[in-house]
């Protein structure tokens, strides 16, 4: 981390978390400061890479139909390091995978995939997972609702510089 954050960067920070719509006159009436320092510090909060992006999440009344799996992965334990490096990089690359983790315990890699079909997530299943020799292999379990999507971070006291 470039700098230390303080009070009023973590109230930014969680405030832009639930919406990154506000402007710096609607933050200035919860963070004690004024607008025109807000937007400097939202400017160098950017350009420091601790607000990584702005994104829009999509409501499920747009999103809802599509297919979406949790997918696990275990990889050969004597794959080459390049095979598996090369995996995660294609994984990370495709446009289905909203999600990727390396995870810790008996499976290695844990992938969101989004796609309109079962026919598509199966073309994608075979390109992926089980064309790739690293795989040793795979396991999906597919979504049946979506209860939460909130991809925050609290931040919070121990997070402030002392």
């Amino acid at each position: 981390m470039a700098r230390k954050l303080d009070r009023f960067d973590i109230d930014l920070l969680n405030l832009l978390q639930a919406d990154n719509l506000l402007t710096a006159d609607r933050l200035a009436e919860t963070v004690p400061l004024s607008p025109s320092a807000i937007a400097r510090r939202l400017r160098s909060l950017r350009e420091e890479g601790l607000i990584a992006a702005d994104i829009a999440l999509l409501a499920p009344a747009l999103t809802g139909d599509r297919l979406r799996a949790v997918v696990q992965v275990q990889v050969h334990e004597h794959a080459e390091a390049k095979g598996i490096a090369q995996l995660r990089a294609r994984l990370a690359a495709a446009p289905e995978v909203q999600l990727l983790l390396n995870i810790a315990g008996p499976v290695d890699l844990l992938a969101l995939v989004v796609t309109r079909t079962m026919r598509e997530f199966n073309a994608f299943a075979d390109a992926y997972f089980a064309a790739d020799p690293a795989v040793r292999r795979y396991e999906t379990s597919f979504v049946k609702s979506e209860i939460k999507n909130r991809p925050t971070v609290p931040l919070g006291d121990h997070d402030v510089a002392r």
